[in-house]
């Protein structure tokens, strides 16, 4: 990523004038200060902003609901029992699956859940679960709990994949490695697609690939991956993933989350599961048979009707990644990401390293900021001068520069903060 080596304001102007994308900055809700000044908001891999088309969708289901009551279910706008058809349609493009190997439901720790009861099946010979260090805390709760309810210990039955002495990222090379060495014991492997604290974005078609030669089933945790970086989960033959939709995908806190599931998996009716009524067959589901029937593919592993109030906010957002699509976001992206570490590599500060890979094709656009001391007081400070990011122990300050909504001045004007900071 090459950028003009002028560490002037100009030239991310000049670089604003020339992005194609600035115009959808126009179609969020960028938060303002007391005086009335936009925030710099940087936070998207937490939370992202509000489509200013939300609240109408929002107030259509209102509607719908104060108008035609139950009967909302099969008429207006987006009759409510085929809404996960609607929201299908739109996410497949995202994950890079085809239409039915992908159902929004549930949030994201209890798909993971729902997930493991299918695609984990320890044996005495095959029950490790593998996942890389400093996986999210939600994530390695799940696992540890998973293999404490089919009688293993966390302690013996995890395999995590570290970075090596003085790095702090995992390479490949030892991902696979290790998948080599253990993969006879691991039954499952479950990765996150990227980081939430370093940042890096992991190889998740040679992890999937290396995984089956072993035996393995591959999962991932995509909550900082979907959206941010292009996926081709059908592709590279994923069993199954899980994320939420409100970091990148902007669909509002806590917001409904979304599933894949593989054709090869998705249409075996021998995959045990919990089954409820919403994953039945759609042709016989209200003749309310007494045995399951799956539906074929991802919307199987239903449970229940989905919520609309929470699943209405998706479709503005996807409606803009539609509209615009993933390479042209990934490129901005990149531009982007690559100019904030440019602007902080000029610093040349003893204060503070980035964790995150240097490489574009190994990470998405979170850098991770890794401060030598007063990380915390340092996150205080930026706050205190308008600019919202967050922290993580121990001494993390992640900046996510998200290309729907965030400027290359957006860029500038943080490191030029920072800088007074450090």
């Amino acid at each position: 990523m090459m950028i003009d080596n002028n560490f002037e304001e100009n030239s991310a102007l000049e670089m604003d004038t020339s992005d194609g994308l600035l115009k959808y900055r126009e179609m969020f809700h960028i938060p303002k200060i007391a005086n009335g000044e936009y925030s710099i908001y940087l936070v998207g891999n937490s939370l992202g902003l509000q489509p200013i088309n939300t609240i109408q969708y929002i107030q259509q289901e209102i509607k719908t609901w104060k108008i035609l009551g139950v009967n909302g279910h099969h008429e207006g706008e987006r009759p409510w029992g085929s809404y996960e058809s609607t929201i299908n349609n739109k996410m497949a493009s995202l994950a890079g699956s085809k239409v039915d190997e992908v159902v929004t439901m549930n949030s994201l720790t209890v798909n993971l859940h729902l997930l493991m009861v299918s695609f984990y099946r320890p044996t005495q010979e095959r029950y490790k679960i593998m996942m890389e260090a400093k996986a999210f805390p939600s994530d390695q709760y799940a696992v540890a709990s998973q293999l404490k309810f089919h009688g293993y210990q966390p302690e013996e039955g995890i395999v995590e994949i570290e970075p090596r002495e003085g790095e702090t990222t995992i390479r490949t090379e030892d991902i696979l490695k290790t998948i080599e060495k253990e993969g006879k014991s691991i039954a499952l492997i479950l990765i996150g697609g990227i980081n939430y604290y370093s940042g890096q974005l992991f190889d998740m078609k040679e992890i999937t690939r290396a995984g089956h030669v072993q035996g393995c089933v591959v999962g991932f945790d995509l909550a900082h991956a979907i959206g941010n970086v292009p996926l081709k989960l059908h592709d590279w033959d994923v069993d199954f993933a899980a994320w939420c939709n409100y970091k990148y995908i902007n669909a509002g806190p806590g917001s409904v989350a979304s599933v894949f599931v593989h054709n090869r998996q998705g249409r075996n009716e021998d995959l045990p599961r919990f089954a409820g009524w919403w994953g039945h067959n759609k042709e016989t589901r209200f003749e309310m048979p007494s045995k399951f029937d799956p539906i074929p593919g991802a919307e199987g592993w239903q449970i229940s009707n989905l919520n609309i109030l929470s699943a209405a906010p998706l479709l503005p957002s996807l409606d803009l990644f539609q509209e615009v699509g993933m390479d042209a976001l990934r490129e901005k992206s990149v531009k982007l990401t690559g100019y904030l570490e440019y602007l902080l590599n000029q610093l040349n500060s003893e204060a503070f390293t980035i964790i995150t890979p240097s490489d574009p094709e190994q990470r998405g656009c979170q850098l991770s900021i890794r401060f030598t001391s007063g990380g915390k007081t340092i996150h205080e400070r930026l706050t205190g001068k308008n600019v919202m990011c967050d922290y993580r122990e121990p001494g993390v300050i992640r900046v996510a520069p998200a290309p729907f909504y965030n400027s290359f001045d957006d860029v500038y004007r943080f490191v030029e903060i920072l800088k007074e900071i450090v």
